[in-house]
This record gives C-alpha cells, sequence and structure tokens, in this order.
C-alpha cells in the first residue's frame, strides 16, 4: 500500500434528516489506495455514505471532509458507478463510447469527442480485460461485462476515489471473483481508494485494507480483523453476537435477527 495520506476524514458525524437519523457519532478515515467495503443491513445507511460524499446530502450535525474540503456535486475526482444503469436490451450503443462518456465535461455529445479520448478510452478497456467487447452493444453484453465496461467508463477520467454501488449483485461466484480481482488491481496499479458497497463480506476479505460496517444507528470502521469480531459487532448491534471463521477464513455471523447475513461461500 502507498503511504498514508488521508483522502476522508469524519468526526461525530451524524447522517439523515432532522427528523429521521439514520447514524450517529461516526468518526473515521480512509487513505489514498486502500479498498473499502461498506457493508451491514438493507435500510442501514450504506448509500447514504455514499450521497455525503458526492455532495448529494448533508451531515444534520459533524464533519466530513474529503480532499481536506466538504465535499461537492460534481468533484472530478471522484467516480461513482451506481448500482442500476438505466438502458435496455435494444441498447445499441457501443461499449466504447460508453467508456468515452466517463470524461469529466463530455457527457452531452458523442461528436465531441477527440482522437485522443478514444484511445484512452481503448487503453482503459485494456486494463479492465475488456478490449475484445470494444464494439459490441451494451444491450448485448452479460451482467459481469457490463461490470467491467462500467468500471472502464469511472477510470478513464482518472479518479482519485472510486465508488461502486454493489457492483456484485447478480453475479456468480466465479464473475464475483474475478471482478473484486480487478477492482483489487486497480487500486494498487493507479493509488485508487475504492469503496464498495456489499452485502456479502466473505468474496472481499482477501482484497480489503478496511471495513465501514453501518448498523443500528452506528458505525464501525478498522481493518476486518478490528471490526469482524464478536465484541466488535456485538457492541454495534447493541446484542451478543459470535463471528466464526471457517477453514476458509469465511465468516458467518450468528445472533443477528436480520436478514443481513455473511454467509461462507
Amino acid at each position: 500500500m502507498s503511504a498514508q495520506h488521508e483522502i476522508i476524514t469524519s468526526k461525530n458525524l451524524v447522517a439523515g434528516y432532522s427528523d429521521n437519523i439514520v447514524w450517529r457519532d461516526a468518526s473515521f478515515s480512509i487513505n489514498r489506495g486502500e479498498f473499502v467495503a461498506v457493508i451491514g443491513p438493507n435500510g442501514a445507511g450504506k448509500t447514504t455514505l455514499f450521497r455525503l460524499l458526492l455532495g448529494l446530502q448533508q451531515p444534520v450535525s459533524g464533519t466530513i471532509k474529503i480532499f481536506d474540503a466538504a465535499p461537492k456535486r460534481g468533484n472530478p475526482q471522484i467516480s461513482y458507478v451506481p448500482q442500476r444503469h438505466i438502458f435496455d436490451d435494444d441498447t445499441n450503443l457501443e461499449s466504447l463510447e460508453l467508456v468515452r462518456l466517463g470524461f469529466s465535461g463530455k457527457k452531452w455529445g458523442l461528436g465531441l469527442f477527440s482522437h485522443e479520448d478514444r484511445k484512452a478510452a481503448f487503453d482503459v478497456l485494456k486494463d479492465v480485460g475488456a478490449t475484445d467487447l470494444a464494439h459490441r452493444s451494451l444491450g448485448a453484453l452479460s451482467g459481469g461485462e457490463l461490470q467491467r465496461i462500467f468500471l472502464a467508463e469511472a477510470l478513464v477520467s482518472e479518479p482519485t476515489l472510486l465508488l461502486l454501488d454493489e457492483p456484485l449483485s447478480n453475479l456468480d461466484i466465479r464473475r464475483e471473483r474475478e471482478l473484486l480481482q480487478l477492482i483489487n488491481g486497480v487500486v494498487r496499479s493507479r493509488n485508487v481508494t475504492a469503496l464498495l458497497i456489499a452485502h456479502n463480506i466473505n468474496p472481499l476479505l482477501p482484497y480489503l485494507d478496511k471495513v465501514v460496517y453501518i448498523a443500528n444507528g452506528k458505525v464501525a470502521t478498522g481493518t476486518p480483523k478490528e471490526v469482524l469480531t464478536s465484541a466488535s459487532l456485538s457492541a454495534l448491534f447493541g446484542v451478543q453476537v459470535e463471528v466464526l471463521r471457517d477453514s476458509r477464513g469465511n465468516i458467518a455471523i450468528v445472533g443477528i435477527e436480520d436478514s443481513h447475513r455473511c454467509q461462507p461461500e
């Protein structure tokens, strides 16, 4: 990992709205070049964290800083890959053209791109192992192939921070592993910080530097060994839980009456 350089810091952060607090008293830091999982039950406030970082929502109280300043909309140092992309199977837009749309300030007209933009887009497709998809239409791609294209689109503008909202959804175990290896390679080779929202922590464990666990109106942050313990999660959930590990290092959390589980694969 690169030298420690904080790019996200929060102190006594309270998120939500004045009449509906989602979580409170979050103090943590995330460094340049770290791969971070954001996990927790449905509705716990994982997406709220992304909205704060993107400047789409303001804290109720406390502070959050990104690149040593308050978050702002349209920050060119941040690339965001949403959970859902709006297009159907009849979409004829080529993968290469979508990647080119990732250039900041060039969202509104394919004719504005230069030869250099096209080359940069093709280069980033190469980085994510998707050059063979360059001239295929989005509507013809599988879920795993689409995730590679969306990642390429996010990377073409050379961001410092990458926000990934449940990119593993609907992928089988093999495609899931391939995408995680790819994201981890990007984090290490480009010194990018990646925050990835997920429901199952197990596939991410070999790659993670930190975990942001949001539950029960609270946030626990630290290395996986610090956060994913019986003591830490019992304090977070407010009930006695046990963290069990199998021979492969996968974990299961026992004692949470919730739909969220970290089950072994």
